[in-house]
């Protein structure tokens, strides 16, 4: 992992065409700008976590009951 430390109005390239810029720093709170290609999907670590896990428990509630069912219906 690189650790950078950056000042208020500082950026930070990554590759040819993101850059993280740091808008505000606010009682401990940090906010961070980023600029990249709409291609580049940019999400927050914990929603990331969020969707792994309910599709993770969706997965489990599935029933081999309700896949025979399903394999059936789109076999029609």
């Amino acid at each position: 992992m690189l650790v950078l430390a950056r000042k208020l109005d500082e950026s930070i390239v990554v590759g040819e065409d993101i850059i993280i810029k740091v808008i505000s720093i606010d009682k401990g709170v940090v906010k961070l700008g980023i600029e990249a290609p709409s291609s580049i999907s940019i999400m927050r670590s914990e929603l990331l976590q969020d969707v792994k896990d309910a599709n993770i428990a969706a997965s489990k509630e599935v029933s081999t009951e309700n896949l025979t069912l399903l394999s059936k219906i789109l076999k029609k």
